[in-house]
């Protein structure tokens, strides 16, 4: 006895499947389209749509829709529907040429794409040009970097470590610890000329340098304070007196886990000792080249954009008298930078984005 709706039966010309091949090759663009030519090629096979779902990764719905509306439109039904305004004055093959331009090819002259070099090339306006990009999100002179770290443990220390954000034991305060070193004291060669109506703030574009200091600091995760020390070195001799500023600062009924990166003072039997005679202090180290994870490089780059990138200095002690005002001034009013991904999220998401980069042709 057969249940659930019949397949539609589904048969190919063969105009149609060398279109259907051709297009299932993109190697790059149009890989919505590419995807449907594969599933009605599968589909021409005989196989059912749990088969060819189960293939090519896909839902079964899915399989269900792109072959009934190949069987009703043929190979138009595959294409994305028009959308309603006025007519287009550029053909799809114009598109699909910048289009496929843009993500498969380089000009000669220059590392990317710009409007003006697209325009001259293919033969439209630099407008044309921009409302494509525009169209499909396509920005060719912006570009992101990233890292994936390589430590054998990554799996094991972001749960660690997510796992005390989002549920910390009782008793507990949860610390993410770094140094941000090499702070520089800058003064600018000349003097600056205040924002006036109709002009914005200007400064030389040169400076003077008055020495470096190196903040070590200490974010508590659920209240947003801050604990910081200031050392001319970072050594693990500076570390330990930063290990003991903390141990005085935090009462003793509380457990204290330290979330800190893999740099080698953190870790050099000086430190070992210290942690044998603090039995409650814990520490949780970042994978390898993934300092996001720790939200103290959070509150660095907020310190950075707020006091130091516009700041003007004529000594260490200037700026060292500014971070603790910044400190002290934060510290009133703190606000924590919540988490929210778990860790279950943030793994799924790199093994996204690994199988994206491991499919660019690259």
């Amino acid at each position: 006895m057969r249940t659930g709706r019949p397949k539609a039966i589904l048969l190919l010309t063969m105009e149609e499947q060398e279109s259907l091949q051709r297009w299932a090759r993109r190697p790059k663009t149009a890989q919505a389209l590419a995807q449907r030519a594969r599933i009605v090629l599968a589909c021409a096979t005989g196989k059912s749509n749990g088969a060819v779902a189960t293939e090519l990764g896909v839902m079964r719905q899915t399989v269900g829709r792109w072959r009934s509306r190949f069987v009703s439109k043929r190979l138009e039904g595959l294409l994305d529907e028009p959308r309603p305004g006025a007519p287009r004055k550029i053909s799809d093959g114009k598109v699909e040429a910048v289009l496929r331009t843009t993500l498969e090819k380089t000009p000669r002259e220059a590392t990317h794409w710009s409007t003006r070099l697209m325009a001259k090339h293919c033969g439209l306006s630099q407008t044309a040009v921009s409302r494509i990009w525009r169209a499909f999100a396509l920005q060719p002179h912006r570009a992101e970097s990233f890292k994936l770290s390589t430590d054998p443990l990554f799996i094991e220390k972001v749960r660690d470590i997510v796992g005390l954000y989002l549920n910390p034991p009782d008793k507990t305060l949860v610390l993410c610890v770094d140094e941000k070193t090499q702070i520089q004291a800058l003064d600018r060669s000349q003097p600056l000329l205040p924002m006036r109506p109709g002009q914005v703030e200007r400064r030389a574009h040169d400076y003077r340098r008055h020495g470096t200091t190196t903040l070590f600091a200490a974010l508590e995760t659920t209240s947003g304070k801050v604990i910081g020390e200031f050392h001319q070195r970072h050594r693990a001799r500076e570390f330990r007196k930063f290990l003991d500023t903390i141990e005085g600062a935090v009462p003793e009924k509380f457990h204290v886990h330290l979330i800190l990166d893999n740099y080698s003072t953190h870790k050099t039997p000086m430190i070992h000792r210290w942690l044998t005679r603090h039995p409650r202090f814990h520490m949780h180290f970042t994978p390898t080249g993934a300092s996001w994870i720790n939200l103290v490089e959070r509150w660095f780059a907020a310190l950075t954009e707020k006091q130091l990138r516009r700041g003007v200095h004529r000594s260490t002690r200037e700026l060292e008298t500014a971070i603790r005002r910044y400190i002290e001034t934060t510290n009133g009013k703190p606000k924590p930078f919540v988490w929210t991904k778990t860790a279950d999220e943030i793994l799924a998401s790199i093994a996204r984005f690994c199988q994206r980069i491991s499919n660019s042709g690259h």
